[in-house]
């Protein structure tokens, strides 16, 4: 099932491409790379856009990523939801009533392992797994978990969407406009 109907999340990496999605039809956008003094303002942005961002919380310069930084984000910030490598920042996001993304990344067997041990003490509302063009790896942790997955990392065409939605995924996270715009209509 779509993330709030959404099958794309799009993650812009530059202003400009952030500012065009405020009037487009997605509701959520992942903010990906970001400076602490840029935050206020582009969460006015948003808000003033009806705009909700998922913020990753271990991409924010000037801010460490720890609880102390999650709690911050969470009580001043207010982002709908918050993603994160680190157990401690997904707890507090969860204790906040914000959405927890737990981004995994999957190099091996060994990686996959402790991930499903992170996934048990942290039980995120969400897992971004990456890369996102692996299918069987998808439907294989939501198997495992129960969790829903978002696929995210070397997306770059409408198959790899596609493929990665087949598998399981609520969602897709991408920095690809192209993609952005032939999803946007599914969006309605």
């Amino acid at each position: 099932m779509p993330f709030h109907n959404q099958q794309i999340l799009p993650a812009p990496r530059k202003t400009k491409d952030l500012e065009k999605l405020m009037t487009s039809d997605f509701s959520y956008i992942v903010l990906l790379e970001t400076h602490i003094s840029q935050l206020q303002s582009i969460f006015e942005l948003a808000n003033a856009h009806g705009k909700k961002i998922l913020l990753h919380a271990d991409l924010i310069g000037g801010l460490k990523n720890d609880e102390y930084a999650a709690e911050y984000l969470c009580q001043m910030i207010r982002p709908a939801g918050l993603i994160s490598t680190r157990g401690a920042v997904i707890s507090t996001a969860k204790k906040n009533g914000l959405i927890a993304i737990q981004r995994l990344f999957l190099l091996d067997t060994h990686a996959l392992e402790k991930s499903y041990v992170l996934l048990e003490r942290t039980k995120p509302d969400y897992i971004e797994v990456l890369p996102g063009v692996m299918p069987h790896i998808i439907r294989e942790v939501f198997e495992r978990t129960g969790i829903p997955i978002f696929a995210g990392g070397l997306i770059r065409t409408v198959a790899d969407v596609e493929n990665a939605t087949a598998a399981g995924a609520s969602a897709v996270t991408t920095s690809r406009s192209e993609l952005w715009t032939h999803f946007a209509s599914t969006n309605k």
